[in-house]
């Protein structure tokens, strides 16, 4: 299972990409989770500043 962002509320501030580990956060309008990268660590989740990330 890995970790999902939701558009809706995502701000692009790139909090996330900084903390993740395996590199599994891409860059966009607002970034996305690269499911086959992404090792459910919520590091991500745990650094985004509005709560935009979940585990799917």
């Amino acid at each position: 299972m890995s970790h999902v962002i939701n558009p809706d509320t995502c701000v692009a501030c790139g909090a996330c990409q900084a903390e993740c580990p395996s590199g599994a956060i891409k860059e966009g309008d607002v970034y996305s989770i690269d499911p086959d990268i992404c090792v459910d660590c919520g590091t991500c989740a745990d650094a985004c500043p509005t709560g935009s990330i979940s585990a799917e």
